[in-house]
């Protein structure tokens, strides 16, 4: 029995090695193509924001290309379901109950240059306002969310 257990913890240990070192290959192996996907992101972001923000330059380099493609595809595109000033009222409306003013204030130029208008603003953050007045109120007495569903035309 020692000597299945024996023979079972050297196989791990081997294993355990194995894979470690072909992770360090294939590691080693993806650097340069790392390297051009993060140099081709940053072209991108000067090409399209007209600069590189220096907090670009603070976010991890291995994240940045994924993390810039999926701003670019739901945010910035004007191809998908939401139109932009709306994408924009909905993050600042987020932004404001975060709070975020990085996002507030951005969100806000943002909006207004998708053609937002200073009562449209003011209106997407007072909805927000009251939906977190209202979810404090139903979650801090506990209502019970099958009657509430019930009593507001659910099944």
């Amino acid at each position: 029995m020692s000597v299945c257990r024996t023979l079972s913890s050297k196989h791990s240990s081997i294993r355990r090695a194995c894979l470690l070192a072909a992770a360090c290959v294939l590691t080693l192996a993806a650097a340069p193509s790392y390297a051009d996907e993060y140099d081709a992101t940053v072209k991108d972001i000067q090409s399209t924001m007209g600069g590189v923000p220096g907090f670009v330059k603070q976010f991890p380099k291995a994240g940045l290309p994924g993390a810039w493609a999926e701003v670019k595809a739901i945010q910035l595109s004007d191809k998908t379901a939401l139109p932009p000033k709306v994408k924009s009222l909905i993050s600042l409306a987020v932004a404001a109950q975060i709070p975020c003013n990085y996002c507030i204030w951005s969100d806000t130029q943002d909006a207004k240059r998708a053609g937002a208008t200073d009562e449209e603003i003011q209106e997407a953050v007072a909805v927000s306002a009251l939906t977190r007045h209202w979810s404090t109120i139903f979650n801090g007495m506990q209502v019970d969310f099958d009657t509430f569903r019930k009593e507001m035309g659910g099944q």
